[in-house]
């Protein structure tokens, strides 16, 4: 008998909810548009770090950091938030994480100096990773019986998307009118995130609430840390990728600074594929969901080095690695969700604080090799070697999970 690669099932399956079709589809687009705006905020910043360090009379690197203040807001809140807010109504907590989004990146546009503009941006950060945690967990509910982790992916697909639209868009309006308009436009979407979700979410009333000392639990098991680390080690071969995506097309593939633009949209549009098919197949088996994943980021990475030189090839292969990248997210929500058991508002929102340590992870690691004196192929054969990685992590995940409990010893009789 064929034993199956999933290591877990559902302990928490989605409340059937009176709710119609059309009024399903209206809040996965408004709990989507929350990605797309926390999408836009968190990578446009790259694009307008000149336009920053001019504006406030600092250098380039030192207004690089504002991007660390988010990514470090990202991995305190999640945690915290989900945790603390563990007793709120789901619906609340959406739209207050919201409001909290509009907040942060209202004072950001305002922020007079780079000391405030530090604060606001970690401000902006820290409801990033609860928001996409208490989303994926509010679409599961919503599901359709075994949809599930499609649902979870038409909510990632924001950030995706962001990634086509959102950013260049953004980045367009900073170089045209200065960075403090492109996060104007990322104030105008979280307001509208947020009457959208104040008109399509249910009441969400039949949502297992929690407390805090029972969210914390997740963080006793074995098998969230180990889904947390495939996110991270795995994930972070993208990452490794990206980061120097630009100077590699240009040094070694021969592409033009004006098709450069060209190449994170194909990236971004291979996001958006890899997102739709990963929910599909994880809704299938979340295991060999995470399976395929990992090593079709593997496999694309090495066929990159490999065809590097060759123009149109790199450009497609761009493609392929956003997409084997993305389709490891809904599988990696839905199994945090399903291993956390009642505690899975925190290992949902630790999602989002893994990959985005698994975003510093490839980029550091990148920078290392790069730095080394190698070429800038050897960013994405570190990829290759972290999907490896991740790969592993999976086997270990897997087996531990299967391990029978220890049967508890006897005392013996006094008698």
């Amino acid at each position: 008998m064929p034993v199956s690669i999933d290591s877990s099932t559902s302990v928490d399956a989605p409340v059937t909810v009176p709710i119609t079709d059309r009024a399903r589809r209206a809040a996965m687009i408004a709990m989507a548009l929350g990605g797309f705006g926390i999408g836009t905020t968190e990578f446009v910043a790259m694009g307008l770090l000149p336009d920053i360090a001019e504006s406030l009379r600092i250098s380039e690197p030192t207004a690089g950091h504002v991007i660390s203040a988010y990514a470090l807001g990202v991995v305190v809140g999640a945690p915290l938030i989900a945790a603390l807010t563990a007793r709120m109504s789901r619906r609340t907590l959406l739209i207050g994480l919201m409001v909290a989004f509009v907040v942060g990146n209202a004072a950001s546009v305002l922020a007079p100096n780079y000391a405030t503009l530090m604060i606001a941006r970690f401000v902006a950060g820290l409801p990033h990773g609860a928001y996409f945690g208490v989303a994926a967990l509010v679409a599961a509910h919503l599901a359709k019986p075994g949809n599930r982790a499609k649902a979870v992916g038409q909510v990632m697909l924001g950030l995706s998307v962001a990634n086509v639209a959102g950013v260049p868009i953004a980045a367009w309006l900073g170089g045209q009118f200065g960075w403090r308009v492109a996060l104007i436009l990322v104030v105008a979407i979280g307001v509208v995130t947020v009457l959208a979700l104040q008109r399509s979410l249910p009441a969400l009333r039949d949502m297992k609430i929690t407390n805090p000392m029972t969210e914390l639990g997740a963080l006793r098991r074995g098998q969230v840390w180990l889904t947390l680390l495939i996110g991270t080690v795995g994930f972070g071969g993208m990452f490794a990728f990206y980061t120097y995506l630009h100077t590699t097309l240009t040094s070694l593939s021969g592409v033009s600074e004006g098709l450069i633009p060209l190449a994170l949209a194909l990236f971004g549009l291979g996001m958006v594929a890899g997102n739709i098919v990963g929910g599909i197949a994880a809704d299938r088996s979340v295991g060999w969901s995470m399976f395929a994943g990992l090593a079709s980021v593997a496999v694309a990475l090495a066929v990159f080095v490999a065809v590097v030189d060759v123009t149109w090839l790199a450009m497609v292969l761009t493609f392929f690695v956003g997409a084997s990248g993305s389709s490891l997210v809904p599988a990696l929500q839905t199994r945090l969700m399903d291993v956390a058991q009642d505690a899975q508002t925190l290992a949902a929102a630790l999602n989002h604080s893994a990959l985005n340590v698994a975003n510093a992870l490839g980029a550091w690691l990148g920078g290392v090799v790069i730095a080394a004196g190698m070429s800038y192929r050897a960013p994405s054969e570190v990829g290759v070697l972290l999907a490896f990685a991740g790969l592993m992590v999976l086997g270990i995940a897997v087996l531990t999970a299967r391990r029978p409990a220890a049967t508890p010893r006897r005392r013996k009789s006094s008698e």
